[in-house]
Order: C-alpha cells, then structure tokens, then sequence
C-alpha cells in the first residue's frame, strides 16, 4: 500500500490472465491501483508511467507473453493535423461542443448502448449493454474536480460525448462513443482533434489517447495522429519514464 497527503491508494493487485479482447491469440493481465482518492498532480505522474483510469481504478497491462499495448501520446505543440483530419474539422465545423463535469442522462445511456450494438456487428466486440449503476461505476466515479466531457450536439440533438481527464500538463482521452447515424461524419476524429485544440487553448504540454495496438483495428488509428510519441516498457513509481517517436527509431 502507498499513500501521501493528498492520495490514498491500494495496490497494485493483478487481474488475469484471461482471453484477449484485443488480440484473440494472447492472454491479457493487468496490474490495477485502487485510489478512491487521487490528486491531479499525482495522476499525471501515472500517466507519464502508462496507467489508465476507469472509475476509481487505474490499470496497466502486465501480460504474460505479449508486449502489444502501447501507450501513446501527442506533444501539443508539435502535432499538426494531416489534411483528412483538417477535413474532418471543416466537415464538422457546424457541430456544438459543451465541456463540463461528467453527467448521465437517458441520451447517454441510449446512445452508449446503441454504439456498442453497432460495433458488436462491425467488429466483433464483446459485452453486453451498460446500465445507470455500470455507467456511474466506469465514466461518473473516481474523477475528482479534473473529469471533463465533450458533449457533441448536431443542433439540438446529443450525438457524441468525449470523456476526459485533465491534470495540470496533460489531457487523457478516456473514452469516446457516438450515435450511429453520424457514422460517417468521424465523430471519433473531430473529438481527438477538438481535445488537442483544448490542449492548445489551455497550455497542456501532452494529449494521451491511450494504448495503441498495430494489429487490433479498434486501436491501430491512433498512430494517424503524427507526430506521436510511444512510451518505452512500464516504468515503476520511482523511474523517470522514457517516451520516443518511433519515427526516430526506425
């Protein structure tokens, strides 16, 4: 157990191995912290180090055999988007963007659950439809004054929401869904790059969108997002973690 003044933490414990969601051919494991209560300043030192929160859980993989889930971030300053994603950003110019504290609503509920239908028949996920209790426990709980989302509304109607973290240096990209019927609009793109223009407007240094996967399609989009930067193994509490370009590398 570790704790300071403004953190109360338990862990990390493992979870697995189990069945790979990501890569049907592996087992996936994961080392997972319990912080019912966390400061900003001591999330963004998990960050760096490639922990990620759902709730009040963070988790990194430990995987018995496979290195596949890498975390990824942009630095703020040096991203440009390419022109598809400057497309994108004109195609949806006319969309409304509301940031706020979390919430849940029925629209919510509605919307995340018919997302996750849609992507059970296009890709194959898993898992069943969320309700209100499984929602608060995943998105609602463990944010603290920092969690944000970016609620999307096509005129009056609700048709994407981005949850976020934001900590004094960095945005974490916590999860994305949408209403099918905007499909084809990239709803998932206009919310990386609506996020890294907050980034910009509020001076943080770094946008994490996550693990990146090259060989799982549901993860391998992220590295359109150039110039980005990979973080190399899993670096305890007490190493300086070490973040390259794989382009530099190669």
């Amino acid at each position: 157990m570790a704790a300071n003044r403004q953190s109360v933490e338990l862990g990390p414990f493992l979870y697995g191995p189990n069945a790979c969601s990501y890569l049907a051919s592996e087992q996936s494991a994961y080392n997972v912290r319990l912080l019912p209560q966390m400061s900003a300043e001591r999330y963004q030192e998990l960050l760096s180090r490639g922990w990620r929160r759902f709730g009040w859980r963070l988790f990194r993989q430990k995987c018995p055999t496979c290195t596949q889930c890498r975390g990824l971030r942009l630095n703020v300053a040096q991203f440009r988007p390419n022109r598809s994603q400057r497309r994108n950003l004109r195609d949806n110019a006319g969309l409304r963007v509301v940031i706020q504290p979390p919430t849940l609503t029925e629209r919510h509920l509605e919307m995340y659950n018919a997302f996750h239908a849609d992507m059970q028949i296009r890709r194959g996920w898993e898992g069943e439809g969320i309700d209100a209790a499984g929602y608060g426990e995943s998105f609602l709980k463990g944010g603290g004054d920092w969690a944000r989302e970016f609620l999307y509304y096509a005129g009056e109607e609700l048709v994407g929401v981005g949850l976020a973290d934001v900590v004094p240096a960095a945005l974490s990209s916590v999860y994305f869904y949408h209403d099918p019927r905007y499909r084809s609009r990239g709803l998932g793109v206009f919310s990386v790059l609506t996020q890294w223009a907050y980034c910009q407007t509020h001076g943080l240094r770094h946008q994490y969108l996550g693990y990146w996967i090259a060989a799982c399609p549901s993860m391998a989009y992220k590295s359109q997002y150039e110039p980005h930067e990979l973080l190399a193994g899993a670096p305890s509490d007490a190493e300086e973690p070490a973040w390259y370009s794989p382009v530099a590398r190669s």
